[in-house]
């Protein structure tokens, strides 16, 4: 049976919740450190999720504290919310977010948002490096424009992509991509392979590549066009973005079960179902807190 997983920053919790909402329950309690991104390994049975680390200051209603001590991490559980590992320990990256992976090489690629990195590692934490450093210092740290959030990657075509979110509100979100393997020799910081898709978005967050060629991504930026679902082409070639949804709380993660149907979760602590083949966009749950990713799994 297919559930959705969600990362719940009050609760300090992982729910599993049913596709219509009917039923939440608590897989994993006791999630330290701000959790942020998801990744499940269906052939394994595992699921993989961030942790941003202790904000330098405490939460505030409608703001969020910086992070920049470098303490993020990931972990594990297998499907029964049991058995949890210590992939990558705190201190060895700055601040997790999103989080995917290629399982069938063994990979997971994530974003250290203050970090400023796009990284990679074994699925034993073995082998961290990374593939994009987008500042250097703490001059540039302080910069909200150097901030890699969302991730995907296109196994197919040997591509990631992820967002640059900007400050908040201020209209300065970037979507890139580059080749997934960092050539050999080459420095992660001065890649002249980087591609710039879209820029002077409001504020761009989580990503999904769906099967015909779609980018999908979350936007937690000022309305009209920010705190949206935005989807475009990006193979063959990118087109313009369009939003499929808007009216959201800080949105932040998406699962795409297909080309038109996606769940949606906002900091406001609502997900909502946006089918548009039938053109359902409602919210299924409120699982009573902030939320953070989201992913698709067959538990049972």
């Amino acid at each position: 049976m297919t559930e959705l997983l969600a990362l719940n920053l009050k609760a300090r919790a992982m729910h599993a919740i049913a596709l219509d909402g009917s039923r939440v329950r608590t897989l994993v309690e006791g999630l330290d450190a701000t959790p942020d991104g998801i990744v499940v390994d269906h052939q394994r049975r595992h699921i993989y999720w961030t942790s941003m680390g202790a904000p330098d200051a405490p939460f505030t209603p409608g703001g969020e504290p910086p992070f920049f001590h470098r303490n993020g991490k990931i972990e594990r559980v297998d499907f029964a919310g049991e058995n949890r590992t210590t992939i990558v320990p705190a201190g060895a990256f700055t601040t997790g977010k999103q989080i995917t992976a290629d399982f069938a090489r063994g990979r997971l690629y994530w974003c250290d948002r203050e970090g400023m990195q796009v990284l990679t590692c074994a699925l034993d934490g073995s082998d961290l490096h990374a593939l994009v450093i987008t500042g250097n210092g703490p001059e540039d740290a302080v910069v909200a424009r150097n901030w890699p959030v969302g991730i995907c990657v296109d196994l197919d075509r040997g591509l990631v992509y992820w967002t640059q979110k900007g400050a908040p509100k201020a209209g300065d979100g970037r979507i890139f991509r580059a080749p997934l393997e960092l050539p050999e020799g080459a420095d992660p910081s001065a890649r002249d392979d980087i591609e710039l898709l879209w820029h002077d978005l409001p504020e761009p967050i989580d990503l999904e590549l769906l099967a015909d060629g779609t980018l999908v991504w979350t936007d937690r930026g000022q309305a009209p066009a920010g705190n949206t679902l935005n989807r475009a082409l990006v193979d063959p070639e990118p087109g313009p973005p369009q939003i499929l949804s808007s009216g959201y709380r800080e949105a932040i993660g998406v699962a795409a079960v297909d080309e038109s149907r996606f769940y949606v979760g906002d900091l406001g602590g609502s997900i909502r179902l946006v089918d548009l083949s039938d053109g359902t966009d409602e919210v299924i749950a409120r699982p009573g807190g902030p939320l953070t990713g989201l992913a698709l799994a067959d538990l049972a």
